[in-house]
């Protein structure tokens, strides 16, 4: 064990602290293992089977199916993680370059292959329009700053106060953080297809498009920078050597046991209880569940927790999914490994997910085929795939999404035979879907929300969850609920942020 590892692992102020982490996401594994690196005797407790949150998994058939998020940018969150303790995280898991980092395809057969490779991804903008490569330099110069702005300066800044972001608000103004990113591309380039190709990434992360803070254009330089990648084996793959990690260096994680009630006293929180009868006595509680979920039921019993409860009520919540998993007979080589296939409509699709609360006929949707990059997820001679459709959260859709899956499902499978496999019906071995009924029920999502609050101006930075609460000192939150927001950067930000500010508290 070297001189790293031997001063990170030295309890904090000569005495050993405590810290309890609720659910083990990218979020809570992260936080856990910052904690536990620097010496606070850790333990998540997770309410499934398995860890990984919203990154669970299932296999079926031989097959090997994420739940997602299946895109990995900025592995550099990931491997300051081992570095704590002067490990490396090759030790545990393999990352895989994707490229391209996706093939965006439009009803009528044009593809644009989106990659970081200038040459390539500049001969694709010709083939739309030769014009526009002079406003995509314009445009990454843009997406430059607010990068430089918005994530290496404030990702993993904890908002506290008002003040915090009254000191933000000048770089804000001048990448006119009011406008959405729709509307920033637009005023770079000019051909609709290139808009929708470097506006669409914030709904990876909850965000239409049309209402999102254009600082969301960082992800195309984080993108641009650290490309897109896949852990071999799946995304599941990277939370077992997180746990592996977390657990080697001291950590201890339970499953299978959700926890029921945030024990307090007065203005401390000072542990947990679990379904079954588990209690935990720790100097600091952490949640990585939805944040609704926390402070409503968790807290119940906490009267500043239900205050705060009716303000999360108000807020705007991101859309939820519904994903179909299918396992097929055959292999695809010429289907990458991610791909977006747009529909006939954007702005009117994205209206009636984000405001009418309707779903379509048509839609748009992302096409995940793990098996091009490592057919180790597949029996031999198979592919997996699963294809993903934004759709509304149970607040705006009260349907029964029983009743409504197995149309959906059925139109979306035809679509993607349409589009590129003819006789996927034929072919395929197995296939289960996931929609918004089971957010609510397995992730205690609020409305079955994929990505928690939305993330618009007004509920960014500040306006979010704050990663410690107002009043409760030694309670704090982690993961998309929280600044800077949703996908395995932000949420891993959220961990750095959140465990700086416990670790200041482990000290006094």
């Amino acid at each position: 064990m070297n001189e790293m590892t031997v001063n990170a692992m030295r309890p904090i102020g000569g005495a050993s602290r405590s810290a309890v982490v609720i659910g083990s996401g990218f979020g809570g594994l992260a936080l856990a293992i910052r904690l536990q690196s620097a010496g606070v005797k850790t333990t998540i407790c997770e309410a499934r089977d398995r860890p990984g949150g919203r990154a669970y998994y299932w296999e079926r058939d031989g097959f090997t199916f994420d739940g997602g998020p299946t895109v990995i940018t900025d592995p550099p969150c990931l491997k300051e993680l081992w570095a704590l303790t002067g490990r490396d995280m090759a030790e545990d898991i393999e990352l895989m370059p994707v490229s391209p980092f996706y093939r965006l395809n439009w009803p009528d057969g044009t593809n644009f292959d989106y990659t970081n490779d200038d040459a390539l991804l500049r001969s694709e903008i010709a083939k739309l329009n030769p014009e526009d490569n002079a406003g995509y330099d314009r445009f990454l110069e843009y997406s430059a700053g607010v990068h430089r702005e918005g994530y290496e300066k404030l990702g993993s800044v904890a908002f506290l106060d008002f003040a915090s972001m009254i000191k933000a608000a000048p770089a804000l103004a001048k990448y006119q953080a009011w406008r959405s990113v729709y509307s920033m591309v637009s005023s770079f380039v000019k051909h609709e297809k290139l808009r929708e190709a470097l506006s669409f990434h914030t709904l990876l992360v909850g965000g239409n498009p049309m209402t999102t803070s254009a600082i969301y254009a960082l992800i195309h330089k984080l993108e641009r920078d650290g490309g897109v990648w896949f852990a071999k084996g799946g995304t599941n793959r990277l939370i077992a050597a997180m746990v592996t990690h977390f657990e080697r260096i001291g950590g201890t994680i339970r499953l299978n046991d959700p926890v029921v009630k945030i024990e307090t006293l007065g203005e401390r929180a000072t542990g947990v209880v679990t379904k079954g009868g588990y209690a935990i006595n720790a100097d600091m509680v952490a949640s990585n569940g939805d944040v609704m979920h926390s402070y409503r039921d968790l807290l119940s019993d906490s009267r500043s927790a239900q205050r705060t409860r009716a303000k999360l009520e108000r807020k705007k919540y991101s859309p939820s999914l519904f994903v179909t998993h299918f396992g097929i007979k055959g292999t695809w080589p010429g289907i990458p490994h991610h791909m977006i296939l747009f529909g006939p409509r954007y702005k009117g699709l994205l209206d009636d997910i984000y405001t009418h609360g309707v779903v379509g006929e048509d839609f748009s949707l992302y096409l995940h085929h793990p098996t091009v990059t490592d057919p180790s997820l597949a029996p031999e001679g198979h592919s997996s795939f699963y294809v993903l459709a934004p759709v509304p959260h149970m607040g705006k859709f009260p349907r029964d999404w029983d009743e409504v899956a197995p149309v959906l499902e059925k139109r979306i499978l035809d679509e993607i035979g349409r589009r590129l496999i003819p006789d996927i019906h034929e072919r395929i071995v197995t296939k289960f879907s996931y929609t918004p009924k089971d957010f609510a029920t397995d992730l205690g999502a609020h409305l079955g929300s994929a990505f928690s609050l939305e993330p618009v101006l007004t509920q960014s930075a500040w306006f979010r969850v704050h990663n410690r609460d107002d009043t409760i000192a030694n309670l704090y939150f982690v993961g998309a609920g929280t600044h800077p927001g949703a996908g395995i950067p932000g949420v891993v930000g959220s961990a750095k942020a959140t465990a700086k500010l416990m670790l200041e508290e482990a000290r006094v």
